[in-house]
């Protein structure tokens, strides 16, 4: 991480870290879900969330991992309040369970993460027969989202308190396919692309917070949905990434170590700053500007029709 990195408005930057981020923050007495939690930026942001006395459920598809790094945290901070349930975010069926099962606790919902994701792997179908990519980042977390709505709208009017929703998308939105997302060719082999379908899917993330946040604010809901780069960025990506990607993109992707990774996921989630900001796209902690295809209303729309349709 450069060590000049400039702060933005909110007082933060590049090199901001989540604890730097939540520092003096008192989150006792929220819960949130963060998906994927048991490595890299998911533990991260559960471990902060919870220093800062949020209750978190850790949904997370190995559950060994995800019990270690339980353990980790309440020998860090033994007040801890940390739980964990199994989700697979590529089956609709485990995506199920895992809301039923948090229904069943009973527990309150301010806070949703939807952090989770795979990155550019060969073609590969879904248990329901959806490209991996895609079913895995956006669909997973779109069905998700939608069987915990009620809990958090239920949440947010008897606590008074604003819930929000994160889709932790990248800026790797910029390399989706050049329509943005391929509603007729989603499984279409042939013209699978590692790196497209995974901007497709990042791309997925960012439309479905915008038409979420739209819906929340149609209804008078006090629930906010933004979307983020998390910074995180791999030196594979540059590999595999035509030049001229590189070339519109090589001044926002810096390279983060996972505290720093994860500050702009606790940012949005937890800082008062926040507060009643919705449909927006973050990075370092500032809002940032995505691309055309990313502000695209109209896109937006059709892609949450087309995610019901696949998930009803």
């Amino acid at each position: 991480m450069w060590p000049f990195s400039k702060k933005g408005a909110s007082g933060f930057s590049s090199s901001s870290t989540a604890e730097q981020v939540t520092e003096g923050l008192d989150g006792t007495g929220l819960t949130a879900i963060v998906t994927g939690a048991s490595s890299g930026i998911g533990t991260e942001t559960t471990r902060v969330l919870a220093l800062r006395g949020v209750h978190v459920i850790m949904g997370a598809r190995n559950m060994v991992a995800a019990k270690d790094v339980k353990e980790t945290i309440l020998k860090e901070i033994p007040s801890a309040k940390v739980d964990a349930l199994e989700l697979d975010l590529s089956s609709m069926d485990s995506v199920k369970k895992f809301a039923s099962d948090f229904k069943s606790s009973g527990l309150p919902l301010n806070i949703l993460i939807n952090n989770a994701g795979i990155m550019a792997c060969p073609f590969k179908l879904s248990a329901d027969k959806i490209e991996l990519q895609f079913a895995t980042n956006h669909i997973g977390h779109f069905l998700l989202t939608n069987l915990l709505l009620d809990t958090m709208k239920k949440t947010s009017r008897e606590t008074k308190k604003e819930g929000r929703i994160v889709n932790v998308s990248s800026e790797a939105h910029r390399f989706a396919y050049s329509e943005g997302i391929r509603f007729d060719k989603i499984n279409d082999k042939s013209s699978y692309r590692a790196w497209g379908a995974y901007g497709q899917s990042k791309l997925a993330n960012l439309l479905h917070a915008n038409e979420l946040s739209r819906r929340l604010r149609e209804d008078g809901v006090e629930i906010s949905a933004n979307s983020l780069h998390p910074g995180a960025i791999t030196t594979n990506l540059f590999r595999h990434t035509p030049i001229n990607g590189i070339i519109n993109v090589i001044g926002r992707l810096v390279f983060k170590n996972v505290p720093q990774g994860a500050a702009t996921t606790c940012y949005v989630a937890l800082h008062p700053q926040v507060k009643g900001v919705s449909g927006k796209y973050f990075s370092d902690s500032n809002v940032a500007q995505p691309t055309s295809l990313g502000t695209d209303a109209d896109l937006a729309k059709k892609l949450w029709d087309f995610s019901l349709k696949l998930t009803k």
